[in-house]
């Protein structure tokens, strides 16, 4: 019988087999080449980042990237994790792994006393508000080192009620 094997690690743990890996995987849906995802990841992954990894037979087949990052609320500095980089091996996509690793990031975001913000195209949202995932008021949100296209959307998860009426400055970046 084949077995999933979960593995949440942060960066400072990871393998440079596993990080090949990683970047592989990435590069079948964003196709820059894995010398290009390499780079990206050395250059924008931190060293307290959370990566959730899923393993058929010892080989990556999905993959959910927790990045530890700042926002400022009234010009105060906190902490979140940003949800980044949701993604499985399209043979695999019927197995309900996006789900489990949705799940396994919910359990983590929790255990962080964190909240956590995404953004995604609107054909998404649906998706992830089975997660307990809301959409952000545009008002009350602003990426500070990044722009996304008008048809992306933002989502919080775990936000304190106090946050959800003020204007949140996100770090996505730096």
């Amino acid at each position: 019988m084949n077995y999933l094997e979960f593995k949440s690690v942060e960066t400072t743990k990871l393998k440079k087999k596993e990080i090949l890996s990683i970047c592989k995987l990435k590069n079948t849906e964003w196709k820059y080449g894995i010398k290009s995802q390499l780079m990206w990841f050395k250059k924008n992954i931190k060293t307290n980042d959370i990566h959730n990894m899923v393993f058929l037979r010892k080989n990556l087949i999905g993959y959910n990237l927790l990045r530890k990052r700042s926002f400022l609320i009234n010009r105060k500095k906190n902490f979140y994790l940003y949800f980044d980089t949701l993604i499985v091996i399209k043979k695999y996509r019927k197995m309900n792994i996006s789900k489990l690793l949705c799940e396994l990031s919910s359990i983590i975001i929790k255990k962080t006393n964190y909240h956590s913000m995404l953004i995604c195209k609107n054909e998404l949202v649906k998706f992830y508000k089975k997660f307990s995932w809301k959409k952000i008021k545009k008002k009350n949100f602003e990426i500070l080192d990044h722009i996304f296209p008008k048809n992306y959307y933002p989502m919080f998860f775990n936000q304190q009620k106090t946050f959800s009426r003020k204007k949140i400055k996100y770090f996505i970046f730096s």
